[in-house]
């Protein structure tokens, strides 16, 4: 099982304030239905395509403030979004991945998961330090 970790990105926000938009997929719509095809979610789980082939995730834990993880179905395949309060308004967060990949897998496309997984942790961040406060 490999293991990706995403530079950690700034949010200046409570941790519980990005928890509650993280720890729901349908919470995600509004950013996401129009980037992806077929984008469908409840709060618990969602399905989209990407590529062509249709990506099922499932929240399978949650600790409120401090993480998410999400599984793949039937893919085999766990990520955290982990949230670290500094202060009131600076949270850190990053991205880990943990997936099983041949070697084969692992030289093509290792180094590709790394880039997507800092992308996707800075898009996270971008957004949240862009949204109005609530």
């Amino acid at each position: 099982m490999q293991e990706y970790i995403s530079k950690q990105q700034q949010v200046l926000r409570p941790a519980e304030q990005i928890y509650a938009v993280i720890s729901r997929f349908d919470n995600l719509t509004p950013a996401l239905a129009d980037k992806v095809e077929e984008w469908q979610a409840t709060e618990d789980s969602c399905s989209f395509k990407a590529k062509g082939f249709t990506v099922k995730l499932r929240m399978e834990e949650r600790e409120p403030g401090k993480y998410v993880k999400v599984v793949g179905v039937p893919m085999d395949f766990a990520f955290w979004i982990q949230l670290q309060e500094v202060s009131a308004a600076d949270t850190r967060l990053r991205l880990v991945l943990r997936i099983d990949l041949n070697m084969m897998m692992k030289m093509m496309i290792g180094n590709k998961l790394q880039g997507a997984l800092d992308q996707i942790a800075e898009g996270i961040a971008r957004a949240m330090n862009a949204a109005p406060q609530v």
